[in-house]
Order: C-alpha cells, then sequence, then structure tokens
C-alpha cells in the first residue's frame, strides 16, 4: 500500500481508495513532525519517555517470551547510534530508536536485526531519517547488557540471514546467554587483546579456538583461563574499527551467546542420550 507522510497526518493514496482517508499522528517519541513509517497492520501510539531508566527497576514477570526464528552471522553490518530510549509514562514498556542507514535498505516491520548481538524486533521505521524502533522485554533488560545504553551510543547491527547470505562467521541466534566484564584491553602491534571475565555457567561452554558472539561479533576465542573464569580473544585492526567493542573500556560488560552445539551436546549428555545409544 502506498502512504506517504504529512506534517499533520498520514495519508493514503488516491490510487488505492477512490476516497482519501487522513490519520492524525500524535508527535511520537518527541520526533516533531517525522511519524514514522506505517502499514495497514500498525499504528502510532503516542507516548512520554524518561530519557534515563530508573536505577532500581521491577518488572511484571507475567509475560509471554516472544518465539523468534532467526539466524545471524556475527558479522557486523554497521554501528548504529542510539537516538532515544527509555520507558513510556505507564513504566511498562521500554523502546529504543536506533540511527542506522545500512540495515534498514530493505527493512519490512516485524523484521529482526541484531543490537549487540541480541535479537530484537523492528516495530517502527522510518527510511527517510534513517531510523528504527524496537521495544525490549524485561527479560532483555536483565539478561543482557542493553539497559546500559545510553542516547549516542553506538551499537553493533546485524540484519538476519537470508537464504542466499553467505555465511561469513558462524551460527549466531541472538538469543544472549549473559554479560561478561572486560578485565583487560592490551594492545599489541596494530591489533588489541580483550579479556572478559565471566560466571562458570557460561565459561564451560568456551573453549580455545571456539566461536564466541561478544556483542553480536563473531570471535575466535583464543585462551580459556578456568582459575581466573576469564577467556580472551584479539581483534585486528580493521575488526576494531567496524565494532563497538573496542569503544568500551575496562569494566563494562558485554553480550555473549556461547555456541549453540555446546549448549546441545551437554544436553544430551546430562539426558542419557549417550548411555541409551550404547546400551542398544
Amino acid at each position: 500500500m502506498a502512504i506517504s507522510s504529512l506534517h499533520h497526518g498520514i495519508s493514503i493514496s488516491k490510487n488505492l481508495l477512490k476516497t482519501s482517508i487522513s490519520i492524525p499522528v500524535s508527535n511520537h517519541l518527541n520526533i516533531a513532525h517525522h511519524p514514522l513509517k506505517l502499514t495497514p497492520t500498525t499504528y502510532l501510539k503516542p507516548k512520554l519517555f524518561r530519557t534515563h531508566a530508573p536505577k532500581s527497576l521491577t518488572f511484571n514477570n507475567n509475560y509471554r517470551r516472544a518465539q523468534i526464528n532467526s539466524l545471524f552471522t556475527g558479522i557486523v553490518e554497521e554501528m548504529g547510534q542510539v537516538k532515544q530510549l527509555g520507558f513510556d509514562e505507564s513504566g511498562q514498556s521500554f523502546d529504543m530508536i536506533i540511527h542506522s542507514p545500512t540495515v534498514l535498505q530493505d527493512v519490512n516491520l516485524g523484521d529482526s536485526i541484531a543490537v549487540n548481538g541480541t535479537c530484537l524486533t523492528v516495530t517502527e521505521f522510518d527510511t527517510q531519517r534513517s531510523e528504527f524502533k524496537v521495544g525490549l522485554a524485561p527479560e532483555t533488560l536483565r539478561k543482557t547488557s542493553l539497559i546500559e545504553l545510553e542516547k549516542g551510543s553506538a551499537v553493533n547491527l546485524e540484519r538476519a540471514v537470508k537464504p542466499s547470505t553467505r555465511m561469513g562467521g558462524h551460527f549466531v541466534q541472538g538469543h544472549v546467554d549473559g554479560t561478561g566484564e572486560i578485565v583487560s584491553m592490551d594492545p599489541e602491534g596494530d591489533s588489541l587483546w580483550i579479556k572478559v571475565k565471566t560466571s562458570r555457567d557460561i565459561l564451560k561452554f568456551i573453549v580455545p579456538k571456539g566461536f564466541i558472539a561478544v556483542d553480536g561479533t563473531s570471535l575466535t576465542v583464543v585462551d580459556v583461563f578456568d582459575e581466573e573464569e576469564c577467556f580472551n580473544f584479539m581483534l585486528v585492526e580493521y575488526t576494531q574499527q567496524k565494532v563497538v567493542i573496542p569503544l568500551k573500556k575496562v569494566g563494562q560488560k558485554v553480550n555473549l551467546e556461547v555456541d549453540i552445539l555446546g549448549k546441545y551436546v551437554e544436553r544430551l549428555l546430562s539426558t542419557g542420550f549417550v548411555d541409551n545409544i550404547k546400551s542398544r
């Protein structure tokens, strides 16, 4: 359906309807006179945003987790910039608007985009302003480092892969397993060594020379330090210029997603699958 944005509403083309329809639009998300792009299945709801999330968060756990069937590669397409984020006036909905020219080239409502490795759903977008909006569920805020983002923060962005896409990294679901803390950042030549500390529940799935997604970036683990509960990896100069990890400082968090194959193996072993096979 052809839809054009106006200063005071949305006008549906007369080529499609004999009579035009005007739908008034509120000043959504404090973006004056720039309503986000709509389709017939969506609409704008006026919301007032706090500029910062409250320090103490309490959530209603009575919600259903969305089933997302998407796949990523961990090859970051671009670094976007957070334009606005926060809770609405009800304190229940946490939304984020991101500026990103590249990933919006063929975007549709409902598309999945990995933001710092977290699979999120596009709920509204404006191609003229190169911006899109996503909502963050309470579990996402608890499980990831996205709650630490601020207006102006850079974020890694990647669209879900298509069947024709080259698999340049590894299978990344966008389901963050937890976070890690950067404990050291040491340059060596034009490369950068980074060591991350995480929980034992995550570390058990991390192996030397194995894959890991750090803030959505597909990386190769160099060493694992079990006693320190740490692992490290190296970023070459090119990668440093394309992802957000080098922009962070020691003590900041990163999102971690381990290789899904390791979790499947543990699940099979814990259920006695191997013993059942041997007994046949």
